[in-house]
């Protein structure tokens, strides 16, 4: 027990000091002025070339999606989330090491061209979270907590990272071994994360993209507003565009759906009035609740 303890102290004390050196030491692979870069960039796309002109320049809860930007992508590891996992990760790999199991590693792809390993990173990791989030919408428990996530009543760049701390545990858990069993290096997850993070914020930003035919494989803002559409169209009673980065899952499996130009549509959904509308509320909300299977349409 005395070892796992040290490993949540260590943990604790090396994420903190990698935060606090992610502020003070600016340089290419530092994803706290990465973060503040890719976020003003889509601000000003917002302020410049608005595609909902009569929003707000600074809309209904953009202090509140920024305070989850940071909180989600730094603040919850810092508190928590990194100790714990790597107590969670060292108790897996003690168990796998009890039957003997010493190397998760499966799919060995270092030899791979670079560009091929971040290509298989991106999609796979894609698919992974294309389900996770579909099970986000359909058990009751977890869509309670995704609840936070589409009580977004105006869309932006801010709203990508407004989810419930459970969707890190969630996500970052059901990826674990599918990913860790495939001998991806750092430098292909810092890339991917950086791009899933501008197609993130461009998904939810107030801006248009004309994709073209694109609009088939990567997702979009004109896509990703249905998401959150506060009414879903007939036939599709727990969601549609479920697509992280990708469009192509929805469209593959049949989960696509833009009926109109979705520009003005309502967002949130059934009773969101009555939806928590702080931080700390929203934290709590969804522990020990058993939620409902789908949003009324």
């Amino acid at each position: 027990m005395q070892k796992y303890w040290d490993i949540f102290l260590s943990g604790y004390e090396a994420y903190a000091y990698y935060l606090w050196t992610e502020i003070t030491i600016p340089h290419w692979h530092n994803y706290f002025y990465w973060l503040i870069g890719v976020s003003g960039f889509f601000f000003l796309l917002e302020l410049f070339a608005p595609w909902r002109k009569e929003q707000q320049k600074f809309r209904h809860d953009f202090w509140l999606d920024l305070f989850y930007v940071f909180f989600n992508y730094f603040l919850f590891s810092l508190f928590i989330f990194n100790a714990a996992s790597m107590v969670l990760v060292n108790l897996f790999n003690d168990a796998l090491s009890s039957i003997g199991i010493t190397n998760l590693v499966a799919i060995q792809v270092g030899a791979l061209p670079a560009w091929v390993q971040l290509i298989m990173l991106f999609v796979i990791r894609d698919f992974i979270h294309w389900n996770v989030h579909r099970l986000l919408h359909r058990v009751p428990a977890l869509w309670e907590f995704h609840k936070v996530h589409h009580s977004v009543e105006e869309m932006g760049f801010a709203a990508h990272l407004r989810f419930h701390w459970m969707e890190n545990v969630v996500y970052n858990g059901l990826q674990y071994i599918p990913l860790a069993m495939i001998g991806f290096g750092l430098e292909e997850y810092f890339i991917v994360y950086l791009i899933t993070l501008v197609i993130g914020h461009a998904n939810h930003s107030n801006i248009w993209i004309p994709l073209g035919p694109l609009k088939y494989i990567i997702n979009s803002p004109q896509m990703h507003i249905w998401h959150h559409a506060k009414h879903w169209p007939d036939g599709h009673p727990y969601g549609i565009n479920y697509g992280i980065s990708l469009s192509l899952w929805d469209y593959l499996f049949k989960t696509a759906s833009i009926p109109h130009n979705g520009r003005d549509i309502e967002l949130g959904f059934e009773d969101i009035e009555k939806f928590p509308k702080t931080f700390l509320s929203q934290s709590v909300h969804g522990i020990g609740r058993h939620g409902s299977r789908k949003k009324s349409n």
